[in-house]
């Protein structure tokens, strides 16, 4: 009997689809990296009885990285990075054993199936799990086909098995386009972010941010957020004048009139327009118009829409959002949720999907008519080749989901039924008015017919007070005519719906990668993100996009990416040469790259106006082995030791508290030693600043603490205060930690495992160190 590999994306994608295609009868096992399951049954494949197997991958299987030598910051010129810099590919997490565990599932199959996420990035990954498998597969007929691509776009029966039944070919262009943004990301942002760190981090202490990064899209993204911020800073308020008019008609309410001029910028101007209307004690009806206007319905739902509305409306960040929308889809509720088009297929089964919701107590009323009435036509959107629209694929309740995934899937079903509905109709009245010689008019709304804004109440006509009934030539009693003084006011931050939009609409990132991108702009402290999500750039944010457009404001501006992206959709239809592309993008930016480099001083410039120098930041706390004043702990991040005197930086762990240790000194270098820890429950470790920038001997490495070190006398190192090997990871050696007395533990100096010592313990003996431990 033959054998059939089938790979999904998700361990929970695997089990669903396994489900579904064994018609619950498969066996399930756990795969040798403990992370993925691997689902046993048997079926018909190509008109054959077989054996399937399957299984997972955990996203990409590998990352693209510089091979080990050019990953050394001090060592490499970030310019070599641009093209003599060779780059391989890794496993993505070395942990997981991935590449090992598919070719144990892969050895004695005869076919694979490709059932990853159907878009670009799930292409790429296609051609990584190949990789693995292919070479430990069974050699067969070679002109028979063995790979095989599974395209779906939601975890129900009807959609898997159409698709186990049209099965295709993955798509290698689509893939290369893929190869082609990693290896210019990997590149570009490199070779930036190395080079502005290195320079900007050595001057300034109070930067407070661990990587001044670069990014193709994540430096146009944050270029948004400052040009506003620009905006409303150069905003210069002016005083303007408006007219403002009351009247009112026997016992009618009184009606607040528009004046038709709109503004005036000149006060004494408004006022002689005050005196003509005022003239006149009666308003004339010029004209009364009545028109019927139609409120939209919605076009169906892709994956920006879903992101600016949820920013906007549900107070929720485009990466959670994403999260939500990932895990609705694997489990079934959803389609696939990272789609650009806006328009549904021929054939796809609006009544049938309307159907699972006749039983959800919040829209089974609005659900239940529609499908007696009929469904109406949903608007023609735009088709982009790839999925579907977002589209409830079955009912669920806010107690199956959660909180925030009730939420969203609220919102995807609420506007589904939304683009099936009617449109919503009313009646705009308009009433003109003649005051003396100036024009005033007033308008209201009245409804008609509500159509989808039953469903989505939140777009509903306002109720409004009714206009009254009056025809031409009929007059109204001015109560009061005054003129009112206002002040033009500026623009507000942007918002994460109003930057995605931008994002969109030039072409930075794809529905799948801007939630990264605004992500990375927040996590670099680029940004932060104010009440109602609004995006307020911070200090250095603003510093280094006014610096880039100083500089080269290509870099900055979203024009050179947009045309990236063109490119690269350019190789994933078949109609570009992936090496030409990258070769040419690399050239464009190499030299940018020098000349940004010869130009740096224009950007250190305006770093001076806003950080301070880091000689002049941070606390004394320990002594330099060379000169034995006392270096100066710098807290922001990332967090360092800096010694004036010698005008040097030394590298401290990040993400914990760092405080002098005893005054003890290093045998090596006379540096005193300071101890970092993680917090009362976690563990901690002395360290020596020098030695931890620069490893003293040939087995170790920059960032090692005393607990690392091989010194073969020194009381504080692995020799003298390690134990054993951890219990949890292979490289790992615990190592006591001597601050913890009286409640002695020891922890790895690789992972964060922790051992406590029993609770009766008298003492702790290592070698010719002895603790004394008293109950």
């Amino acid at each position: 009997m033959r054998t059939v590999l089938m790979v999904a994306e998700k361990p929970s994608l695997a089990q669903s689809i396994a489900k579904i295609l064994s018609k619950g009868n498969c066996t399930s096992r756990k795969g040798l990296n403990g992370a993925c399951s691997v689902h046993d049954y048997t079926g018909s494949f190509q008109g054959q009885t077989v054996r399937f197997k399957m299984t997972s991958v955990c996203g990409h299987v590998m990352s693209l990285d510089f091979i080990g030598k050019y990953n050394n910051w001090d060592k490499v010129d970030p310019a070599e990075l641009f093209s003599k810099a060779p780059t391989e590919k890794k496993e993505a997490n070395s942990k997981l054993n991935m590449v090992k565990f598919l070719q144990v599932e892969a050895r004695g199959c005869d076919y694979v199936v490709l059932w990853l996420d159907c878009d670009k990035e799930g292409e790429n990954i296609c051609f990584e799990v190949l990789d693995a498998v292919q070479p430990v597969m069974n050699k067969g007929n070679p002109r028979e086909q063995t790979v095989y691509r599974a395209k779906f776009s939601s975890i129900t029966d009807t959609d898997i098995w159409n698709a186990m039944n049209s099965l295709g070919e993955p798509n290698h262009n689509e893939a290369l386009s893929v190869d082609a943004r990693q290896e210019l990301d990997l590149r570009i942002g490199c070779a930036f972010t190395r080079f502005q760190t290195k320079y900007f981090q050595g001057k300034y202490g109070n930067l407070d941010s661990s990587l001044i990064s670069f990014g193709p899209c994540q430096t146009p993204t944050l270029g948004f957020c400052v040009e506003r911020h620009d905006k409303i800073q150069s905003f210069k308020p002016e005083t303007y004048w408006i007219i403002q008019a009351k009247v009112f008609k026997g016992k009618d309410i009184t009606l607040t009139l528009d004046w038709n001029r709109v503004r005036v910028f000149d006060k004494e101007v408004g006022q002689m327009f005050v005196n003509l209307a005022k003239t006149s004690r009666e308003a004339q009806v010029e004209s009364v118009s009545k028109k019927e206007k139609v409120k939209q319905r919605p076009q169906a739902l892709n994956t920006v829409e879903m992101l600016r509305v949820a920013s906007s409306a549900l107070g929720m960040g485009p990466q959670h959002t994403m999260q939500i929308a990932e895990r609705l889809y694997t489990q079934g509720y959803i389609s696939y949720p990272r789609t650009e088009t806006t328009h549904y297929p021929e054939n796809f089964d609006l009544k049938g999907t309307l159907k699972q919701q006749t039983n959800n107590p919040y829209w089974s009323e609005e659900v239940r008519t529609l499908l007696s009435t009929g469904i109406n036509r949903p608007r023609k959107g735009n088709d982009a080749g790839d999925h579907p629209p977002i589209t409830p694929m079955r009912a669920a309740s806010e107690g199956e989901l959660g909180s925030d995934g009730w939420r969203l899937y609220e919102y995807i079903t609420r506007h589904f039924i939304a683009t099936v509905s009617q449109d919503c109709k009313y009646l705009q009245t308009t009433i003109d008015f003649n005051i003396g010689t100036e024009a005033f008019s007033c308008s209201g709304k009245t409804l008609i017919s509500p159509g989808y804004t039953t469903v989505m109440n939140w777009q509903g006509i306002p109720l409004e007070e009714a206009m009254p009934n009056c025809d031409r030539g009929d007059s109204f009693i001015v109560e009061e005519i005054k003129l009112i003084e206002k002040q033009t006011n500026p623009p507000d931050y942007l918002t994460e719906a109003e930057l995605i939009t931008l994002m969109e609409k030039h072409g930075i990132g794809t529905d799948a990668s801007i939630p990264v991108h605004i992500n990375n702009i927040c996590q670099r402290n680029y940004v932060t993100i104010e009440s109602g999500r609004k995006l307020k750039p911070t200090n250095l944010g603003i510093v280094l996009v006014h610096g880039y457009y100083k500089i080269d404001a290509e870099l900055v501006l979203p024009t050179i990416r947009s045309a990236l992206e063109k490119q690269l959709n350019l190789i994933a239809q078949g109609k570009a040469n992936f090496q030409q592309v990258l070769q040419h993008t690399l050239e464009i930016f190499k030299r940018k790259f020098h000349y940004f480099v010869d130009s740096i001083t224009g950007m250190d410039e305006l770093m001076e106006v806003s950080f301070s120098p880091i000689a002049a930041t941070g606390k004394p706390l320990s002594r330099c082995g060379k000169c034995h004043r006392y270096m100066k702990y710098i807290q922001a991040k990332p967090s360092r030791l800096h010694c004036s005197h010698c005008d040097e930086t030394y590298s401290l762990p990040q993400n914990g508290a760092i405080k002098l240790y005893k005054e003890l000194r290093c045998p090596l270098d006379e540096f005193e030693l300071v101890l970092w820890t993680s917090g009362a429950r976690g563990k901690s470790y002395p360290l020596c600043p020098y030695c931890y920038s620069n490893p003293p001997f040939r087995d170790m490495k920059k960032g090692m603490g005393c607990n690392e070190c091989t010194h073969p006398s020194c009381q504080h190192s692995l020799n003298s205060l390690g134990i054993g090997q951890c219990v949890e990871c292979d490289s790992g050696v615990l190592v006591l930690d001597p601050t913890s007395g009286p409640k002695w533990r020891m922890a790895c100096n690789k992972c964060n495992v922790l051992v406590h010592f029993f609770e009766h313990a008298h003492r702790v003996q290592l070698k010719v160190l002895v603790y004394q431990i008293w109950k």
